[in-house]
């Protein structure tokens, strides 16, 4: 097997910084937040230089993503109660938005 992956990476078919940046896309469109996507490559092995290449956390654009992903699932309104806002921010974890992230969030009450 390491030596068919040797050979793909050889010829250029395979390479694991194409696949990093291409699951990093695909994640962030589907929604999901930088604290599971590190995660999920960590999981498939991807080492952490390449991670830490094509992930960065304090990127602006996560918030955006942030608000979209909960209008998504929950419309414009903030949430009515405390128990409701509770809620929606173990939603948004388990998204894989970081707690920095979420209490920003509904600091600003957007």
């Amino acid at each position: 097997m390491e030596e068919v992956l040797a050979e793909l990476g050889r010829e250029g078919l395979q390479s694991d910084a194409r696949f990093t940046e291409a699951w990093v896309h695909q994640r962030k469109e589907r929604g999901y937040g930088p604290v599971r996507i590190r995660q999920e490559l960590r999981d498939r092995g991807v080492p952490a230089e390449l991670i830490e290449l094509n992930l960065d956390e304090s990127d602006a654009e996560w918030y955006p993503r942030l608000l979209e992903v909960r209008r998504k699932k929950y419309g414009t309104s903030p949430p009515s109660s405390y128990r409701e806002q509770a809620r929606q921010s173990r939603f948004l974890y388990q998204r894989g938005f970081s707690s920095e992230q979420i209490q920003r969030l509904f600091r600003s009450d957007e």
